[in-house]
C-alpha cells in the first residue's frame, strides 16, 4: 500500500466503531425502527476520537452508504451541496 493512501486511512485503526457491529452502521431506511438504529449508531460516532477524520473521507469519496461521521447518506448529501467555505468548516473541524 503507498504510504500516503496509508496514512488517509490510519484513523480507522482508532475508530470506536471497530468496537460495534458494522451493521449498525448501515440501516435500511430512516424511519421506525431505523430512525433509532441510526441514533445509536451517531451516539457511537459522538464519543470517537477519530470523528472529523471518517467525515473528511466520506465527503472525499462520497461515499453513498451508512453513518460515517456522525451523518447520514442524506445528510452528507447536503453537506455536498454547501459552498467550499462551508464544507471546509465541517472538513477541518
Amino acid at each position: 500500500m503507498h504510504r500516503e493512501s496509508l496514512a488517509a486511512t490510519d484513523w480507522r485503526a482508532m475508530s470506536a466503531c471497530r468496537r460495534e457491529d458494522p451493521e449498525l452502521f448501515f440501516p435500511i431506511g430512516d424511519t421506525g425502527p431505523c430512525a433509532v438504529q441510526i441514533e445509536q449508531a451517531k451516539a457511537v460516532c459522538r464519543d470517537c476520537a477519530v470523528v472529523t477524520p471518517c467525515l473528511r473521507w466520506a465527503l472525499e469519496t462520497r461515499e453513498a452508504h451508512g453513518i460515517w461521521g456522525a451523518t447520514t447518506e442524506t445528510e452528507r448529501r447536503r453537506l455536498r451541496r454547501q459552498p467550499p467555505a462551508v464544507r471546509a468548516d465541517v472538513r477541518g473541524a
